[in-house]
């Protein structure tokens, strides 16, 4: 609270000094008028909207900008929409300043009444996506990172266990995973939405993530994304709770937790030593304090099991493809078990009423068929009498939930419809075309339009109802709106899916930030429901509270007793209340899955500003991308001892009048019989670099941190490639990108190419275009020339981004027992790569880079 006290005062303050520049004098009495902004400020040429809000006075005719530091007047405006009451206040009104753009600290005067700061910026969600991470980290089970401690070790013991020969009480390792908010329950099904989330952030905005954190979460770098890591440590627990095709459970622990707030550790309350009870999904009614819950089926949590399985697989190929088999394995596992009896599996309880009340399922099993490899064949469902051998269609689910139900409902029970946004729609939409994606597009359209009904009526734009977790639905409503403008190109919601990301950050009737910490300079939760801050005055960075409920609510829940003064008391309405305080469990308790789906959010919100999108994407010290967001791509070809493809490539570039790049080794460039070709290529246009001199194996396969050669010999023998390329008339300065032999190395190896004055740079994962090389005596890892050209399309057509921003690796040559030479494919593969709109430029042309700045928090 007295964060909060302070913050008042600097800003009434502020306002009093800018009475000055006005002339005006401030009112005898306090009147009761407020200005609400997003806290964390506005991309320049977004929506900006504040909203002015009043117990007394009418709405004003006009605003003002004032610039920070000098308290001129950069901007005056009369485009405000004026509105009628709304929870605690007489008069309401939208102050419109998108016209403004220009970059800066700013503070909005309407009358005597001066908002927070307002930043205006392109950096202003920069690194944001990475701070939320720090809440999940916090969450984890087993070994805490924050704590840098371990908990719930001994997990668990199972229940309901008997369809699958399990009986009562028998020890399964489940430890790991996430705890589900300020308790230490653990759901499978917020777990894995969790989950999904994470990864589906990293797929779509990769360039918003950073990486200083190791697997484990304590400091330092690993060469791959937090939020990978953190991903993975979903998708662990999750196998563990999937151990086997007959085996899964719904939920570690139960309401039994709530005896006592306590830092993690272990427990003992269950009546098993340390082990917490491990529930079985048996698709049946189980227990819910004096009843029993509502299950009818294994659908909903197994289906969303089986998603983040496929998702997983498909992002951890290029990274761990041991582990991506898994995890493809275990979706189709996954899914089998989804259709073991079609409904919902709700979560237990033993002495209270409160659950997950899930009752919806079919959304989840439209994701997961959207998102299995290979996709199940599709089969007349529209004659269900047809016997057990039909096989069900993503699109089939999708018409039978187009709008999930929330969306047109005013109040709804705890999660009774989970997630709260259909994933499905965007994940089929991206892979459809015609009047099926048109369908799924006005699917997400219908929803908008239900809750805009309600949110025209407001200046806050308010039309997400106030059940709990009420916060988990505005991020959920916000993300539903970013994709249908992207799959729609139509923003004429835009203002709406704004005002939903605004009120998170500060645009709400209590004029707080919901995300603890974020940003540091504004009003933000500091007294949520969570042992962490309560016990120990830890920092819970990053966690999204439940936000806002109905009044009606919020006074019918059992043990809610604030323990300070209400510091938002004149804000609190007979419409819906929200607590900064530890006593209340309903509107200020941070959750795993609401910040998780926030990660995706925020990294949205970061994409939209161009500028502050790195043009590159770097793992292990290397660019391994270019941007993105163009649709740009380079052809990179490597050679070392074969060139058999070399004219065939030469010449099929000449005729389509594409430059390549060519990355050759010291023993290419100096065979003789390749002289002609690289004289060729060198007048062609094409870039020729680096690829090492000897095509050395940098560092063992097994353990990359393992070097197998010194600073001196690497340094040595990249020096006799550019020495050979010399010969040729290429100077070192013309090739600054050096791809490394064997395209493996480490960050070892990308500081020594630093030091020289180079960049390391790798092919882009995700497509098999490197395997061109195997040949069939390889076994296992021989790849096809139609299987290679078909990972090519299949990355394409299925990721958000395509192959924009690609290097896409061949061979100039290969071993003669390969006699299916993907090369040959070229003509065909560049045929597709223009019909799909891609430029294909010099790999120095792709890789031009920026320097970013940006705010921290």
């Amino acid at each position: 609270m007295r964060k909060k006290i302070i913050l008042l005062f600097f800003l009434t303050t502020v306002g009093l000094l800018l009475l000055s520049f006005s002339g005006k004098k401030a009112a005898k009495d306090d009147p009761k008028t407020w200005v609400r902004i997003n806290l964390l400020g506005y991309l320049p040429n977004a929506v900006k909207v504040a909203v002015w809000a009043s117990k007394e006075q009418l709405p004003p005719n006009g605003f003002e900008l004032l610039d920070e530091r000098s308290g001129q007047v950069v901007f005056s405006s009369a485009k405000i929409a004026k509105f009628g009451a709304y929870g605690p206040f007489a008069s309401t009104a939208r102050l419109d300043f998108s016209d403004f753009k220009t970059p800066g600290r700013y503070l909005i005067r309407v009358g005597t009444i001066v908002s927070p700061t307002v930043i205006i910026n392109n950096e202003v969600y920069r690194h944001t996506a990475d701070f939320v991470l720090r809440y999940l980290r916090q969450q984890r089970s087993g070994f805490n990172p924050f704590l840098r401690d371990s908990c719930h070790t001994h997990d668990g013991f199972a229940l309901y266990g008997a369809k699958a020969g399990i009986k009562d009480s028998t020890h399964v390792d489940a430890s790991g995973g996430w705890h589900d908010a300020s308790d230490y329950l653990q759901y499978s099904t917020t777990s894995a939405n969790a989950t999904y989330h994470l990864l589906m952030a990293y797929r779509d905005f990769p360039q918003a993530f950073g990486d200083e954190k190791q697997a484990n979460g304590l400091d330092g770098k690993n060469g791959l994304p937090d939020v990978l890591d953190e991903a993975k440590w979903g998708l662990d627990w999750l196998l563990k709770m999937h151990p086997s095709a007959r085996v899964m459970f719904n939920q570690l622990a139960d309401d039994r937790d709530h005896l006592t707030m306590r830092i993690p550790k272990e427990d003992s309350q269950y009546g098993k030593g340390f082990e917490r009870p491990l529930y079985f999904i048996d698709g049946e009614p189980q227990q819910r304090g004096k009843f029993m819950n509502n299950t009818t089926g294994t659908s909903s949590t197994a289906a969303k099991f089986a998603s983040a399985f496929a998702l997983g697989s498909q992002i951890f190929y290029p990274l761990n493809i041991g582990f991506s088999e898994l995890l493809h394995a275990k979706s189709n596992s996954a899914y089998q078990f989804a259709l073991r009896k079609k409904g919902v599996t709700q979560t237990v309880s033993v002495k209270s009423p409160y659950i997950y009340a899930e009752d919806n399922w079919v959304d989840d099993m439209e994701l997961a068929l959207a998102m299995l490899k290979p996709q199940p064949e599709v089969a007349d469902l529209y004659r269900p009498k047809q016997g057990k051998g039909t096989l069900d269609s993503a699109f089939f689910y999708a018409k039978q939930e187009p709008v999930t139900p929330w969306l047109k409902a005013d109040t709804a029970k705890h999660y009774q419809w989970y997630p709260f946004v259909n994933i499905g729609h965007y994940e089929l939409a991206k892979q459809s075309g015609g009047t099926n994606k048109q369908q799924l597009i006005g699917y997400y359209k219908q929803g908008i339009e239900q809750v805009w009904n309600r949110a025209r009526q407001n200046a806050f734009y308010r039309g997400v109802p106030f059940i709990w977790c009420s916060n988990n639905l505005t991020v959920a409503f916000a993300m539903q709106c970013f994709w249908y403008r992207e799959l729609s190109g139509d923003s004429s919601f835009s203002a709406l899916e704004q005002a939903n990301f605004d009120w998170l950050l500060g645009c709400n009737p209590w004029g707080t930030s919901m995300v603890y910490g974020l940003p540091s300079w504004g009003d933000t939760p500091v007294d949520p429901h969570s042992a962490f801050t309560h016990l120990k005055q830890y920092p819970i960075d990053g966690g999204l509270v439940d936000g806002p409920v109905y009044t009606n609510i919020y006074k019918s829940l059992i043990g809610i007793q604030l323990g300070e003064p209400d510091e938002y008391a004149e804000f609190q309405s007979d419409l819906a209340v929200y607590h900064d305080d530890y006593g209340d469990y309903s509107t200020n308790e941070p959750t795993m899955d609401g910040t998780a789906s926030l990660v995706y959010l925020l990294a949205a919100f970061d994409s939209k500003a161009e500028a502050t999108k790195p043009k590159v994407t770097k793992s292990y010290g290397a660019i391994i991308r270019g941007n993105s967001a163009q649709k740009k791509l380079a052809l990179v070809f490597t050679g070392d001892e074969f060139a058999d493809g070399g004219q065939s490539i030469a010449q099929t570039l000449a005729q389509n009048n594409i430059k390549g790049s060519f990355f050759l080794t010291g023993r290419f460039y100096r065979n003789p019989a390749f002289a002609p070709l690289i004289t060729k290529l060198k007048a062609g246009g094409h870039y020729l670099g680096a690829h090492s001199n000897e095509h050395l194996l940098y560092n063992d396969w097994n353990k990359r941190d393992s070097l197998l050669v010194g600073k001196p010999q690497f340094k040595a023998d990249l020096m006799a490639n550019y020495s050979a390329m010399a010969k040729f008339g290429i100077a070192k300065k013309e090739a600054l990108f050096f791809l490394p032999p064997y395209e493996w190395y480490n960050e070892t190896i990308a500081n020594w190419t630093s030091e020289m004055g180079l960049q390391l740079v790798n092919f882009t994962p995700g497509t098999r275009s490197n395997a061109d090389y195997t040949y069939p005596e390889m076994g296992k890892s021989y790849r096809s020339s139609e299987e290679i050209y078909q990972s090519i399309v299949d990355y394409d057509q299925k990721q958000a981004n395509g192959l924009n921003g690609f290097m896409l690796l061949l061979h100039i040559g290969t071993d003669p027992r390969r006699k299916d030479k993907f090369y040959n494919q070229l003509p065909n593969l560049i045929k597709y790569l223009k019909k799909q709109g891609y430029e294909m430029v010099r790999v120095n042309d792709l890789l031009r880079t920026e320097p970013q700045t940006a705010q921290k928090f």
